[in-house]
């Protein structure tokens, strides 16, 4: 089998009515500029699909990861989304492109991306989850569970092709770092980070008796880090292969039939649950949210896609969402307090340096305890 490359980008280029959907011209032009992609010969085929307020594009082609090509095409068709949406009066229209131009590539520039360069198999099953008002941490806690956690994944038991277990690699985003931990035997070593979700984020996992082929890939945007100012949630997305010495699809998507709390949410300053959508029903409403994740399965066949087939919208989800639900109206009652609203060092949105430039002169210093009077 050939070598395919799968890259899945994303991006929030205007909202229809606020941070809630993308509207239907925006979708018009989408495939308008991927079916001329594929006529061109740039791609192998491709799909647009919606997460709440932001268009992905899931493509396969041959230019391998990174590429100035691809990354170039899709730089100029969100550029074109933009005025769409710019012309519709659409909210936050080209908010996640950053860069004044293309420099060869969309990573840091604003749009998220995951890629996977890999050797298709004669049966290749993957999913792309795309999520909505959250951050790339969100995908931290499903990775684990996907491949590392035996009580969500038996595979690691039952199927002696995945004992080898798998190596999670490790983005610090405030220190411009990377680590590989090795699992299981590093699993202690990882938790130790994966948990601090706004800083430590996986980025790519392999398979650890052969660390040339990826099994899956995440966005790591952090869209704040990069502007110097809240533009918008990163809303991440996700390419997970799964079957065959992998995880199986029931596997994969097993830990989002727990809505874990995640940040993000209204005006991306709050905790919410990651709630799993189908995917004609990803727009937020109540309080822009919850954060929401929706899941596209695809087969490759010869670097074609067949699908996408919706993974999270089937009743057997049902519970999940009601769960969320009642996660939401929960923890909307703390209101500005935490752990409801973030932290202050984590929120997106704040008015403390005003408020403490206004008040600098009611704040005293207090002597130390113990100090003579």
């Amino acid at each position: 089998m050939s070598r395919v490359t799968i890259s899945a980008i994303k991006a929030d280029v205007g909202g229809y009515v606020g941070h809630g959907d993308v509207h239907p011209d925006m979708l018009v032009e989408a495939q308008r500029q991927l079916e001329q992609a594929v006529l061109g010969e740039l791609l192998m085929d491709g799909r647009v699909g919606v997460c709440g307020d932001d268009i992905n594009f899931v493509l396969t082609h041959d230019h391998g990861v990174d590429s100035a090509a691809v990354h170039g095409w899709a730089w100029e068709t969100f550029e074109s989304l933009t005025e769409v949406a710019k012309r519709l009066h659409l909210y936050g229209a080209g908010q996640d492109l950053l860069a004044d131009a293309f420099s060869g590539n969309i990573r840091g520039a604003g749009p998220g991306v995951a890629e996977l360069e890999i050797e298709e198999r004669p049966s290749e099953p993957f999913v792309v989850f795309a999520a909505d008002k959250t951050e790339p941490g969100a995908w931290n806690l499903p990775l684990y569970k996907i491949f590392c956690d035996p009580f969500n994944t038996p595979g690691l038991i039952i199927d002696l092709k995945m004992h080898a277990g798998f190596a999670l690699e490790v983005h610090d985003l405030m220190e411009n770092r990377v680590a590989l931990f090795e699992c299981p035997e590093d699993l202690y070593e990882l938790l130790v980070y994966i948990g601090t979700t706004g800083r430590f984020v996986i980025k790519n996992v392999f398979r650890r008796d052969n660390l040339d082929e990826p099994v899956a890939a995440a966005s790591t945007s952090r869209l704040s880090l990069i502007a110097g100012r809240y533009v918008g949630k990163d809303d991440p997305i996700m390419i997970v292969r799964a079957q065959s010495g992998l995880p199986a699809v029931g596997e994969v998507l097993e830990p989002f039939a727990f809505p874990h709390l995640v940040a993000g949410w209204m005006r991306g300053s709050h905790n919410g649950p990651l709630m799993p959508c189908s995917m004609s029903a990803s727009q937020p409403a109540r309080f822009d949210g919850p954060p929401r994740v929706v899941g596209m399965g695809f087969q490759l066949a010869d670097g074609k896609l067949v699908g996408p087939r919706d993974l999270l919208g089937n009743a057997s989800f049902d519970r999940a969402r009601r769960m969320a639900l009642a996660a939401a109206d929960y923890i909307r009652r703390m209101g500005p307090f935490e752990p409801g609203r973030l932290p202050m060092e984590d929120m997106e949105y704040t008015t403390l340096p005003a408020v403490e430039a206004r008040l600098v002169e009611r704040w005293r210093t207090l002597e130390p305890a113990g100090a003579p009077s």
